[in-house]
C-alpha cells in the first residue's frame, strides 16, 4: 500500500474516526474528573485514623488493582444489572456510556489515589505536627497546607494516569462503546482495509498522548526549576 492509498483510506475514515474521538475524549474526559474527585476520597479514607473507613478503602482498591479492566467492564455492564434485576423483581439496564464511565472512573480512581497517598506520604510529617500544635483542624491542615504540596508532587504522575486512561478507553469497544476502536473495527469490516484503518488509529492516539506528555515534561521541569 502506496502514500496516496493511505490518505485515501483516511478521506473515507475520517467520518468515522472523528465521532470515535469525539466519545473517546468524552468519556475519557468526564472519567478523569470523576477520578479525581474519587481519588482524593478514597485516599483521605486510606490514610484516617478511623478503621472502618481504612478498611473499605484498601478493599476498593485491591478489588479495582487486582482485576482487568475489561473484566470490571463486563461485570458493570453485564452483570451487575443482572444482579439488581434478581435483587429488585424489575428488569434494569445500563446504557453503554455510562457503564463505561462509571468503569473508567472506578478504575482511574483507585490508581489516583495511590498517587496521592504517596505524595501525601512524602510531604514532611513535621508541617502536619507543627499546624497542629498552632490549633489548626486536622481537616483544615490537610486542605490548606499538606493538599497543595501533594498535588505540586504527584502532577507528572496524574498526568501520566491521564495518558493511560485514554488508552485504557479502546478497551471499552468489547462492550459496544463507539470509541475510535469501535469504530474501526466497523470499517475493516466494510472494506478490509486493516492496515490503513489501524494505522491512522496509531496516529490519531500517538498525537494525543504527545501533546499530553509534552505537557508531563513542562510540569516537570518546572517543578525542578
Amino acid at each position: 500500500m502506496n502514500l496516496s492509498s493511505l490518505l485515501d483510506s483516511f478521506e473515507q475514515l475520517s467520518p468515522m474516526l472523528a465521532a470515535g474521538l469525539a466519545t473517546t475524549l468524552q468519556v475519557t474526559i468526564i472519567s478523569l474528573v470523576v477520578a479525581m474527585f474519587l481519588g482524593v476520597l478514597v485516599c483521605l479514607m486510606h490514610i484516617s485514623k478511623v478503621r472502618v473507613l481504612r478498611g473499605i478503602a484498601k478493599f476498593f482498591i485491591w478489588i479495582i488493582r487486582g482485576t482487568p479492566m475489561l473484566v470490571q467492564a463486563f461485570y458493570i455492564y453485564f452483570a451487575l444489572p443482572q444482579l439488581i434485576q434478581l435483587l429488585s423483581g424489575s428488569q434494569f439496564r445500563i446504557d453503554v456510556f455510562v457503564a463505561s464511565l462509571i468503569t473508567l472512573s472506578l478504575n482511574a480512581g483507585a490508581y489516583i489515589s495511590e498517587i496521592f497517598r504517596g505524595s501525601i506520604e512524602s510531604v514532611d510529617k513535621g508541617q502536619m505536627e507543627a499546624s497542629r500544635s498552632l490549633g489548626v483542624s486536622y481537616s483544615s491542615s490537610m486542605r490548606h497546607i499538606i493538599l497543595p504540596q501533594a498535588v505540586r508532587i504527584c502532577l507528572p504522575s496524574l498526568v501520566n494516569q491521564c495518558i493511560i486512561t485514554l488508552k485504557d478507553s479502546t478497551i471499552l469497544y468489547a462492550i459496544g462503546l463507539a470509541e475510535v476502536m469501535y469504530q474501526a473495527k466497523i470499517y475493516v469490516g466494510r472494506t478490509m482495509e486493516s492496515f490503513a484503518t489501524y494505522t491512522w488509529v496509531a496516529v490519531c492516539f500517538l498525537l494525543i498522548t504527545s501533546v499530553l506528555m509534552l505537557v508531563s515534561r513542562t510540569i516537570e521541569k518546572r517543578m525542578r526549576a
